[in-house]
């Protein structure tokens, strides 16, 4: 019962909101987590905080998903969680689009739907407004603040002037639609930086790092470019590595599995916008919990970004960050 009380009393610190102690329950319950893809350290991650969770409160942890980051793949697993009946469903949704109707099924089932990382629709939940608005919460990083930190750390990298670009995976995918878009608001207010068009690599390294040549080719004076998820930045900065301007062209990455820290050792990545996954897989839980046993909970929780370059990234307090392999 300590532990009850502890898991929901720091749901309400985290989310400015009290929550009441639940009551003991007879019921087992069982929670569904449906990351975007289950081989990638920041899914691990959050599991990882899950199970934490669960652990406290007596829950059963049910982690099934896909192994890669792709509307065609997801739903099938979201229909079998379907079919056998969990209690509650935490998903990241691999498109804010595609997954809103397969995600209306569970909805219509009876089952409680909370999106983690990733959002369907606006993300904004429980308004009575759109077609998408049934999950009872979203919870994850605030994607467009950490574009923003993304782009004053890249500007501060390249002396706050020249040509940048987003290297980015494909429109419609939530979080890093709101990356760039964060990016972008931030750049907008640094005269002396030319942002130029945004290059799709479809969540291809290989293409990322074709791209980077080209647009450096058409470009010249190219100085940085944001990668707005991992393969885009890694992809990215091996194509500043082919064409010899290590140094020169600075790289920004967005999320942090150990192996960043060689990445920004060597000078391959400048900086990495680390999120804190274990924190959403720890909220998401607890929120269904928390709703399960009958209380209120908050429509929206975010979490928190830590920046890691050269200079910080051996500081026990800065990589403890770092996603898990």
């Amino acid at each position: 019962m300590k532990k009850i009380v502890a898991a929901l009393a720091a749901l309400a610190v985290s989310a400015g909101v009290l929550i009441a102690p639940a009551q003991a329950q007879d019921k087992k319950y069982t929670i569904a987590l449906i990351p975007g893809l289950t081989t990638d350290g920041f899914y691990i991650t959050m599991r990882k905080g899950a199970q934490a969770a669960a652990d406290a409160l007596g829950v059963n942890l049910v982690f099934q998903g896909a192994p890669e980051f792709n509307p065609v793949t997801q739903v099938p697993v979201l229909d079998a969680v379907i079919a056998k009946k969990p209690d509650a469903i935490l998903i990241a949704p691999t498109d804010k689009v595609q997954l809103v109707e397969p995600l209306r099924k569970a909805n219509d089932a009876g089952i409680p739907v909370i999106t983690v990382d990733t959002f369907i629709g606006t993300g904004t939940y429980q308004t009575g407004a759109g077609d998408a608005d049934f999950p009872l919460a979203y919870i994850a990083s605030d994607n467009v603040l950490g574009g923003e930190i993304a782009a004053r750390a890249l500007a501060t990298a390249i002396g706050d002037k020249g040509k940048v670009y987003v290297s980015n995976v494909k429109p419609g995918i939530s979080t890093t639609d709101q990356r760039e878009e964060g990016f972008k608001k931030e750049m907008a207010k640094h005269p002396g930086i030319t942002v130029l068009e945004t290059q799709f690599n479809d969540d291809d390294a290989n293409k990322a790092a074709s791209q980077l040549q080209a647009v450096f080719a058409r470009n010249p004076d190219l100085v940085g470019v944001f990668g707005a998820n991992l393969f885009s930045a890694l992809g990215a900065a091996n194509g500043v590595k082919q064409a010899g301007q290590t140094g020169t062209v600075k790289v920004v990455a967005f999320d942090a599995p150990t192996s960043i820290v060689d990445n920004i050792n060597t000078g391959l990545v400048d900086v990495a916008i680390a999120q804190h996954p274990a924190e959403i897989g720890y909220f998401g839980v607890v929120s269904a919990y928390a709703h399960l046993t009958g209380h209120s909970i908050p429509v929206s929780i975010g979490t928190g970004f830590t920046i890691m370059d050269k200079s910080n990234i051996a500081d026990p307090n800065i990589s403890k960050y770092l996603y898990s392999e």
